[in-house]
C-alpha cells in the first residue's frame, strides 16, 4: 500500500497531543454516537444512498449525503426523479445531510428540509471551492465574510432542534493572507459559540483547490485553538489510504477524519483503517470476485434507489473508479462509459472479473480527479 506523502510530516507533537492507532477514543458529535472516527465525507455527485450504503457496509461509522442547495431544498417534491435526494436507507444512521446556499434565512428553511427527511447531524458547507458556486456567493465564499456566515450559523442552529447536532465543513481560508487566516479563526469561534457541535477542517484553501498539499499542520493548530471546549474537529485533505486516515489523526489531534475522494470505488478504506487502528495487518487489496460482488452490490442498490432504467447510466462514474482497482485499469475503464443496461454492466464483468486474481491498492496519483465540495 501506498505510505503517506512526506509533505504531511509536521514536528512531532507533544505526548499529551499523540493518538496512538491502536487507541483511538470513539467519535461523539453532539449526543449523536459515530463510533470509529473514519466517516465517509459528502462528495458531490457521489455520496448518494447507494455509496453511503456501501460504504457502511464496508466500516463507515458515519457519512454526509451530497452537498444540497437551500433553493433546491426548498422547491423539493416527492416526484420520482427528485426523491431519492432524501431518502435514507435504515442501516446507515447515522448520517449527515449536507446544505449550501447564501442568503441565512433560506438557509435554515432549508436545513429543516433535511431536519424533517430524517438526517441525524446538519452540515453547513463553507468549504466547496467549484467557481460556479463561488460566483453566487455560496461554500468556500462565505468564508470571505465572517460576519455573514457566522449569521448563516447562528440562524441554523436557532432552528434546528435541540437535540440534532449542527456541524461545518470549512477549508483553511479564502486564500493564504494574514486576513483570510483571521476571518477563519473568526468563524470558527463564532460557531462555537453559536452552539455547533464539531467542525471539518480542509488543509487546504479555497483558491488553491485541489493543487499542492493539504498543510496537515494547520489543522494541529485548530485541535489547539478549540481545546477544552468539548467541540470536536475532524480533518479532511489528502485522505487515500487507511495509513493516510491514523497518520493524520496521530499528526494533528483531530478527533476523526472524512474520506472523500479516497472513497470513491474503494469502500474498503474504512475496516482497513479499523484493523490498522486494531493492532492487525493490512490485508491484501481486494481480489478481482471481491472488486465485482461490491460492485453488483452497488449497481442493486442504485436500481432500487431510483429506477432500472437510471441505474446504469448513474453507475458509470462508479464503476470507472472501481476498475481503478483492477490491476488493467487502463484498458477495463474503457469498459464503462456507455453503460446503458444491466447487462452491458454484466458484460463487463464477464469480460474483466470472470476469472480471479489479485487487486491492487489504487495509485494515489489516481485520484486526483474528482473534487468534494
Amino acid at each position: 500500500m501506498n505510505s503517506r506523502l512526506n509533505v504531511h510530516e509536521p514536528a512531532a507533537l507533544d505526548a499529551s497531543e499523540t493518538k496512538t492507532s491502536g487507541g483511538l477514543s470513539p467519535l461523539t458529535i453532539g449526543n449523536v454516537e459515530i463510533g470509529f472516527p473514519v466517516v465517509q465525507a459528502a462528495l458531490s455527485g457521489y455520496s448518494d444512498l447507494p455509496m453511503r450504503v456501501v460504504a457502511r457496509r464496508h466500516g463507515a461509522s458515519y457519512s454526509v449525503c451530497e452537498v444540497m442547495l437551500d433553493q433546491f431544498l426548498l422547491s423539493l417534491t416527492k416526484r420520482q426523479k427528485t426523491k431519492h435526494f432524501l431518502d435514507i436507507a435504515e442501516e446507515e444512521h447515522p448520517v449527515g445531510g449536507q446544505l449550501m446556499g447564501a442568503e441565512p434565512e433560506q438557509f435554515s428553511l432549508g436545513a429543516m428540509k433535511l431536519v424533517e427527511a430524517g438526517f441525524d447531524i446538519i452540515d453547513v458547507n463553507f468549504g466547496c471551492p467549484v467557481k460556479k458556486v463561488l460566483g453566487r456567493c455560496r461554500g468556500g465564499f462565505h468564508l470571505s465574510q465572517p460576519l455573514v456566515a457566522i449569521e448563516i450559523l447562528k440562524r441554523t442552529r436557532d432552528i434546528v432542534p435541540d437535540d440534532i447536532p449542527v456541524t461545518v465543513k470549512m477549508r483553511r481560508g479564502i486564500d493564504d493572507s494574514a486576513e483570510a487566516r483571521d476571518q477563519f479563526f473568526q468563524i470558527l469561534d463564532g460557531a462555537m459559540d453559536a452552539g455547533l457541535a464539531a467542525a471539518t477542517v480542509h488543509g487546504r484553501t479555497v483558491v488553491q483547490r485541489y493543487i499542492g498539499p493539504s498543510r496537515w499542520e494547520f489543522l494541529r493548530e485548530v485541535t489547539r485553538h478549540v481545546s477544552g471546549r468539548g467541540f470536536k474537529i475532524l480533518g479532511s485533505g489528502d485522505l487515500f489510504t487507511a495509513e493516510d486516515c491514523l497518520n493524520m489523526m496521530e499528526q494533528t489531534g483531530v478527533d476523526g477524519v472524512t474520506v472523500a475522494r479516497g472513497a470513491i470505488g474503494n469502500p474498503w478504506i474504512f475496516n482497513q483503517a479499523r484493523r490498522l487502528a486494531n493492532g492487525q495487518p493490512l490485508l491484501p487489496p481486494p481480489t478481482l470476485h471481491e472488486q465485482a460482488a461490491v460492485m453488483r452490490e452497488h449497481f442493486d442498490l442504485c436500481e432500487q434507489t431510483y429506477t432500472v432504467e437510471r441505474a446504469p447510466l448513474l453507475m458509470r462514474k462508479f464503476c470507472i473508479k472501481y476498475s481503478q482497482n483492477h490491476p488493467q485499469y487502463e484498458q477495463v475503464r474503457l469498459a464503462f462509459p456507455r453503460l446503458k443496461t444491466r447487462d452491458d454492466f454484466e458484460a463487463a464483468l464477464a469480460e474483466h472479473y470472470a476469472v480471479d486474481g489479485p487487486g491492487r491498492y489504487i495509485p494515489r496519483e489516481l485520484h486526483g480527479s474528482q473534487e468534494e465540495c
